[in-house]
């Protein structure tokens, strides 16, 4: 675990250079395998000991807790360009997060909201334990507002309602950057019309002057994010509150544990999720 944190750090660091030189994201691809995107732990660089952090490790799953560890994993789960964490306060939910009724992902999904923007025009839609704002417990179910956390931008998006979900996805979701947006790249304010039939692309301020929609920066440097939906996969319900304790452990003595309603800049939030699939792998 230790080689993991000091491997990471180097992650969240911006590439030099200017956004023109960190490639379009249409020379985006997907790696070749692991190595090339995760360096092999080096016992020369990183110690002896950590190729044995399991070891140090203070939980243990359940008896019968069946994991594919022989399998490949890399390459098994389809690549997506955004991804909406959407807040129930719950850590379970029906099979399908979608036939949540009076839901903001029921309004996605059921209303055929599909986002323009990225390389794979793909959006990732889960379910989260992150709270809710007071206001949703005093409104009728399909009129609750909840809060949203749009990743990889790190955008919360306050007082989401099912009416609003077209705005969601119109004025903050396809403006957004996606995972291919190259890092470092700032996104031009207007963006030149191509023809004569394309209009020019307003300003993100203009849009969201059109919507109630506000959003403001997550303050978290980084999420982990834990299948904890008991209806998709048993385990899940048994490893993520397991795992989450194992990483607290490990974030707690470097200042940058967050739990669900610490707000101070920096640190890793640990959010539960619905199903995001692969999980004959893993629950993370």
């Amino acid at each position: 675990m230790q080689a993991l944190w000091r491997r990471g750090t180097s992650l969240f660091s911006t590439p030099s250079g200017s956004p023109k030189d960190s490639g379009a994201a249409e020379d985006f691809r997907t790696a070749s395998s692991p190595d090339k995107l995760f360096t092999k732990v080096d016992p020369a660089i990183d110690g002896e000991e950590c190729l044995h952090d399991c070891a140090s490790c203070t939980v243990r799953y359940p008896a019968k807790f069946d994991v594919d560890q022989e399998d490949t994993l890399y390459g098994n789960v389809n690549g997506w360009s955004t991804h909406l964490l959407v807040a129930t306060g719950k850590t379970d939910w029906v099979r399908d997060v979608a036939d949540e009724q009076g839901s903001v992902m029921e309004a996605i999904e059921k209303g055929g909201l599909e986002p323009s923007n990225g390389q794979y025009q793909n959006l990732k839609l889960s379910a989260s334990n992150m709270p809710v704002p007071d206001e949703y417990h005093h409104h009728d179910s399909g009129k609750q507002p909840t809060t949203v956390l749009l990743l990889p931008s790190f955008t919360i998006i306050d007082h989401v309602t099912p009416a609003l979900a077209p705005d969601l996805i119109k004025y903050i979701v396809n403006p957004a950057p996606t995972t291919t947006t190259p890092l470092g790249a700032v996104p031009e304010p207007v963006s030149a019309p191509t023809s004569e039939d394309q209009p020019q692309q307003p300003p993100i301020s203009d849009l969201l002057s059109q919507t109630p929609l506000r959003s403001r920066p997550c303050p978290h440097a980084a999420v982990i994010l834990l299948c904890s939906q008991r209806t998709r996969d048993a385990r899940c319900g048994q490893s993520a509150p397991l795992l989450r304790k194992e990483f607290e452990r490990h974030l707690r003595p470097l200042g940058l544990y967050r739990d669900l309603d610490d707000g101070r800049p920096g640190g890793v939030g640990i959010y539960f999720i619905s199903h995001v699939g692969g999980h004959k792998y893993l629950r993370m």
